[in-house]
């Protein structure tokens, strides 16, 4: 006594819980690869400007001890 109804709401309940899941899944990639873009862009600016900071600090602390 199969009932086909029943076996169509299977269907769909499994394939609606499918489609949420990988749903979910390209919302956690998309999230991981913005985090990547972010830390990219950051090294990108660290690796631009930041030998300018140091060398700033450097002066700047020299200054301060009295050597310059």
């Amino acid at each position: 006594m199969d009932h086909p109804e029943r076996e169509i709401v299977e269907h769909k309940v499994r394939r609606a819980v499918g489609v949420n899941a990988l749903r979910k899944i390209g919302e956690i990639v998309a999230d991981e690869q913005q985090a990547d873009t972010e830390k990219a862009r950051v090294l990108r600016w660290l690796l631009r400007y930041g030998w300018l900071v140091a060398l700033g600090a450097v002066l700047a602390w020299a200054y301060w001890i009295g050597v310059i």
